[in-house]
């Protein structure tokens, strides 16, 4: 049986959770504190789906707009619903499936929970070599 890398496990753990209600001034805040570049955003309730929000997100619809960070919440920005990547998809196909679906970033699911964030770079960096 032929082992290969999964999404999880170039996947970083760097997984940070914002209220929707939140301003984009505190998202801002929370990146900076936690240094990412994207935030997943809580569900309302179990019949809810997660948003997320980048700092894309945040150039595009605020910074470009002309708008401040106090005055947008982050629901007004947010990609929802989140696309997800299965944690146990072949690393090969991430590169492809995201590009498909123009996605630059997405939360790595196994068992209908996040479990790490995955991008472009994670990829890059597993192409490398040891």
């Amino acid at each position: 049986m032929e082992t290969f890398k999964k999404a999880k496990d170039i996947a970083s753990n760097k997984l940070f959770y914002i209220d929707g209600l939140a301003s984009v001034k505190d998202a801002v805040l929370s990146m900076k504190k936690n240094n990412v570049q994207v935030l997943i955003i809580k569900k309302r309730n179990n019949a809810d789906a997660n948003g997320i929000i980048t700092v894309h997100d945040i150039i595009k619809g605020v910074i470009i707009q002309d708008r401040t960070l106090e005055e947008v919440s982050v629901y007004e920005i947010m990609t929802k619903p989140v696309f997800s990547i299965s944690a146990h998809l072949n690393v090969k196909y991430v590169p492809r499936l995201m590009y498909n679906y123009d996605v630059r970033v997405a939360p790595v699911e196994e068992n209908g929970e996040y479990v790490g964030i995955i991008d472009f770079t994670q990829f890059l960096f597993t192409n490398l070599g040891d």
